[in-house]
């Protein structure tokens, strides 16, 4: 089984990981690549730029008898099978471009089939529509279609076509596109109508964890996964009412439900979570916050935020309760609202308001609407145990402030790279034990705050799709 080495491909970056032996995790290196927008809305990568970096962590990583990935979910490619060409940057999955597409399939009342079958709400942030996308627009698509060379998927199967050979994606990744049947694991015949996506142009859908093919050098890739499912692999959620919160580009909550999808959860989303091998398919619920970690780059980008560390500098006191809120909705709404029309703002503004200040409520933000998530999760059933990770959870402020708009305890990971732990956990292999860091509320009443907190949310609500006035 040993070496195993795990390569997380995100949003932002692509890392590896390598175990030689059980209680053994090392760090083989990371690779940033290029956000590409080429205009409002838009948000590509570079596929070749993707393949390249991984490739160049499988040669640093050296000899390695089995491997696995981690994909970024609903990020897609369409691709040349026979010369494993790229025919256009991949579409992100914070691309908003299939909106007027969305928009009218919701018009014509789509969504309950979407619903219904796929158990996911009629948005762009889904692979379906992106997939219709480069169908439409990618150079020389339609000549390869019919000459039966087209291939169309998430990154994952790009990457494994590329790499191994076998067009083949996951179960958790398929949940992901709209596309796929939430009941029988296979591509929905209705839905790829309604969407136009060309069925025999998709992957094979396989358990996550199986066989994918060897990698050059002979190493066997036995495990793929979207990457929110194996960091909550990696958190050791193992039973319903443990939830985890991942805090990257965006931040992601899953919660494990068991061996059958719960299809109406209030605006949390039904996924795969993952399978193994030929048991039975485990399920979870999914609640993501389009923007959270790219509103800190925001931040610092306009200039206003010269380091991350400075957000825990003691002394700042808290924006919200100097009733000043910042809704990170620069990308739109997710859970539960799932509302695109709805848009970033800061609400309290006054003459005496700080620079610090506007930084501080940042952050803020996104621990109130984690809250939310939250909240949606304890609707359906008993929330258990909340275990956070990712780029903000290393702030012990924003570990403190998260505690006390929940209300509940939080479990912070020691560990840097949960998901590389879980894709070593779904390879077969055992990493050192994960310690954890609880983060308890400190007793302060947040009740007013949350109130006053969804009162500004739903003042962002709608407001690209409000009429321009002009002078």
């Amino acid at each position: 089984m040993f070496p195993i080495l795990a390569i997380d491909q995100g949003t932002t970056s692509t890392k590896a990981y390598r175990s030689d032996g059980p209680g053994h995790l090392a760090f083989v290196g990371s690779r940033t690549h290029r956000q590409i927008r080429p205009q409002a809305g838009w948000v590509e990568h570079d596929p070749a730029e993707l393949l390249d970096h991984i490739k160049s962590l499988l040669t640093a990583a050296g000899p390695v008898a089995t491997s696995g990935l981690a994909n970024q979910g609903e990020t897609v490619v369409a691709w040349d099978g026979q010369t494993k060409r790229p025919l256009a940057n991949a579409i992100v999955w914070q691309d908003e471009r299939s909106a007027p597409d969305i928009a009218r399939l919701l018009a014509g009342g789509a969504e309950a089939m979407t619903k219904a079958r796929a158990g996911l709400p009629l948005d762009p942030y889904f692979s379906a529509s992106k997939l219709r996308w480069l169908l439409d627009h990618a150079d020389g698509a339609d000549e390869l279609r019919q000459a039966g060379r087209l291939r169309l998927g998430t990154s994952d199967a790009f990457f494994i076509d590329a790499l191994t050979g076998e067009f083949a994606t996951d179960v958790s990744t398929a949940s992901r596109t709209s596309l796929m049947n939430l009941r029988t694991l296979h591509w929905d015949a209705e839905l790829c109508a309604l969407f136009g996506v060309p069925m025999e142009c998709l992957p094979e859908i396989r358990p996550t964890v199986t066989d994918f093919g060897r990698l050059e050098g002979g190493a066997r890739l036995v495990a793929s996964a979207v990457d929110q499912q194996a960091a909550l692999f990696g958190h050791g959620c193992q039973a319903a009412g443990d939830v985890k919160i991942t805090f990257g580009t965006g931040a992601f909550a899953l919660g494990l439900t068991g061996a059958a999808p719960v299809l109406d959860a209030g605006g949390l989303l039904p996924t795969v979570a993952w399978q193994i091998g030929g048991a039975a398919p485990q399920y979870a619920l999914d609640g993501g916050i389009l923007t959270a970690g790219s509103a800190l780059e925001w931040l610092r980008n306009v200039g206003l935020l010269d380091d991350f560390a400075a957000l825990d500098a003691p002394g700042q006191p808290c924006a919200a309760a100097q009733n000043l809120f910042f809704v990170p909705a620069q990308a739109g709404l997710g859970c539960p609202y799932w509302d695109r029309t709805a848009t970033g703002a800061w609400i309290g503004l006054g003459l005496d308001t700080p620079r610090a200040a506007l930084a501080q409520a940042v952050p803020e933000g996104i621990a109130l609407r984690a809250a939310q998530l939250v909240d949606a999760f304890a609707a359906v059933a008993p929330v258990k145990r909340i275990s956070i990770d990712g780029g903000l959870s290393r702030s012990g402020k924003f570990s403190q402030f998260l505690a006390n708009a929940t209300g509940r305890t939080i479990h912070v990971a020691d560990h840097a790279d949960l998901t590389a732990l879980g894709i070593l956990g779904l390879c077969g292999g055992v990493a050192q034990t994960q310690g954890w860091r609880a983060m308890p509320p400190d007793g302060q009443d947040f009740a007013e705050i949350r109130r006053r907190f969804a009162d500004a949310v739903e003042r962002t609500r709608g407001w690209t799709a409000r009429q321009s006035v002009t002078a």
